[in-house]
């Protein structure tokens, strides 16, 4: 009777599997309970947030306003050569090239709303309302690289168990609504790059995402701040610890990939003698702000 028994005892016990679960609900709800709607909330955020965009199309412009819509002109009217050197306005282009060609990129459809868009030079008269709207909906547009950066980085919490909630948050930055979508500027659309470069860190693509990270300088040479933390980073993760002869190998590829990146905006700059333009808005800019960069030196170590 006893050996009949034991069977059975060993068939209805089995209880070790339960207490794990309980602790995973108990340790990572926000993962446990969010993974069949992670991208819905994230559009759901995405779309409340471009319905108060559009509320705030009629509010305050600073002179960042007057700026971009001048290189939106500027970069459609005229050749690559001599977008550095017009001075057909006191507004002068002086971010890296990947942003000029981020303008022109957004200035082809403009015609089609308003011809004076993309007249050279810019026509002292207010802009029209559908001026305004064209110029305020290309900043929204644009927010949809930060949308699909923060749904990659959103997965690979909920995979990883990690919280995703500060990522959706991202979308309601009360930062980028004020200085995208009332003082007037493009910072979502770059954050989503930066976002996109982390991604691909999560993800072990080192170098993909040193990649994106280089095309983001040659974007806004603001983000230059974090070219430490990149750089230790990528050194450490990437080339230390796998020999001597790999390592130095993929610090040989982690550098050409940069300097590629480099090459591609540079080069016709280079090319049409107005490199030193954009170097030296770099090199005031790095000036003005070398303690921060000492300080996120500091940090990265």
């Amino acid at each position: 009777r006893l050996t009949a028994h034991r069977p059975q005892r060993a068939q209805t016990t089995p209880h070790p599997v339960r207490p794990l679960q309980i602790s995973n609900w108990t340790t990572a709800p926000m993962a446990a309970t969010s993974s069949p709607s992670t991208a819905a909330a994230a559009m759901w955020a995405f779309a409340a947030a471009a319905c108060v965009k559009l509320l705030l199309v009629p509010t305050y412009r600073s002179t960042d306003f007057d700026v971009h819509r001048y290189w939106l002109a500027l970069t459609h009217a005229l050749p690559a050569r001599q977008w550095y050197t017009d001075a057909s306005s006191e507004w002068t282009l002086d971010y890296p090239p990947f942003f000029a060609y981020f303008s022109r990129l957004l200035s082809l459809p403009a015609p089609f709303v308003d011809a004076s868009l993309v007249d050279i030079p810019v026509p002292a008269a207010p802009p029209s309302s559908a001026y305004i709207l064209y110029l305020r909906l290309t900043v929204a547009f644009s927010d949809l690289l930060l949308l699909a950066s923060i749904l990659l980085l959103a997965r690979d919490a909920r995979r990883r168990q990690r919280p995703f909630l500060a990522l959706l948050l991202v979308l309601w930055s009360p930062a980028l609504l004020i200085v995208d979508h009332i003082h007037f500027q493009y910072n979502g659309f770059l954050m989503g790059l930066l976002l996109l470069s982390l991604h691909f860190l999560e993800q072990g693509k080192d170098l993909a995402g040193g990649v994106v990270f280089a095309a983001l300088l040659c974007s806004k040479h603001l983000f230059l701040v974090a070219a430490p933390v990149y750089f230790v980073y990528l050194f450490r993760h990437y080339c230390c610890g796998r020999g001597l002869a790999r390592g130095l190998g993929r610090l040989v590829l982690m550098g050409a990939g940069v300097v590629a990146v480099f090459a591609m905006a540079f080069a016709p700059f280079v090319y049409y003698g107005q490199v030193s333009w954009s170097v030296n808005s770099v090199w005031n800019w790095m000036f003005l702000h070398d303690h921060l960069v000492i300080v996120v030196t500091i940090i990265s170590f």
